[in-house]
């Protein structure tokens, strides 16, 4: 089943965004949650992570709930999120790298995964 992928308007928006929003739901009572966050793309997919790690609660309710709502520019979009492996969050630190700039540091090759890391989480629209 192919997954869905976001308008060129999203995307766009996405590029030119320094933060957006995540809406993301509690994960002992449900309740609506937004958060501001960094965010990062390749062109197509699109990516949050917590600075944090896995000790911020919007990524804890992420994991328990793994369905959200993007806003973006003038763009709302229901998202669902897919907790990605330390490799390929690797690999985003480079997209982070290359919109937020030198301040965020690649961790030399086969250092562990930093906080942020552990905390990455591809977006995908909802369908």
């Amino acid at each position: 089943m192919p997954v869905s992928e976001f308008s060129a308007a999203v995307l766009r928006a996405a590029a030119e965004e320094r933060e957006v929003e995540l809406t993301t739901y509690g994960r002992r009572t449900g309740a609506a949650r937004r958060t501001t966050l960094w965010l990062s793309g390749d062109g197509r997919r699109l990516f949050v992570r917590s600075g944090r790690g896995l000790a911020s609660d919007w990524a804890r309710n992420v994991l328990a709930r793994p369905e959200g709502v993007l806003h973006v520019g003038a763009h709302e979009v229901p998202v669902t999120l897919r907790h990605v492996d330390t490799t390929e969050a690797r690999a985003v630190t480079d997209l982070v790298i290359g919109k937020y700039g030198a301040a965020i540091k690649r961790p030399e090759a086969g250092a562990p995964p930093t906080p942020g890391e552990t905390a990455t989480f591809e977006l995908r629209p909802a369908d």
